[in-house]
């Protein structure tokens, strides 16, 4: 008897560049109206980014251009600060 496997859809971290999983990665979505939503889901509509534990962790690290480049949007300061806070804290409490 054939046992199939299931599939499982691999994703790239943007910090890294290690492919994992795409359920035990963070993604974050830019929306249509300019900003930028972390999608616990993973159904979100919009261009996503994937970040793994290990880079969400270490925030500070994150290079802002490079979320920038992959969501091919543009993300203020401020917006950045709430987001590299949300990531701080997603490795005390993950997300979904």
């Amino acid at each position: 008897m054939n046992v199939r496997k299931r599939h499982v859809p691999l994703r790239s971290c943007i910090a890294c560049r290690n492919k994992t999983a795409k359920r035990e990665l963070l993604r974050i979505v830019a929306l249509q109206d300019g900003g930028i939503a972390f999608d616990s889901g993973g159904k979100l509509s919009g261009r996503g980014a994937y970040l793994c534990s290990t880079c969400a962790g270490d925030a500070d690290n994150i290079r802002k251009g490079r979320l920038e480049h992959t969501l091919r949007t543009g993300i203020a300061d401020a917006q950045w600060q709430e987001v590299a806070a949300v990531l701080k804290a997603q490795v005390k409490a993950p997300i979904g």
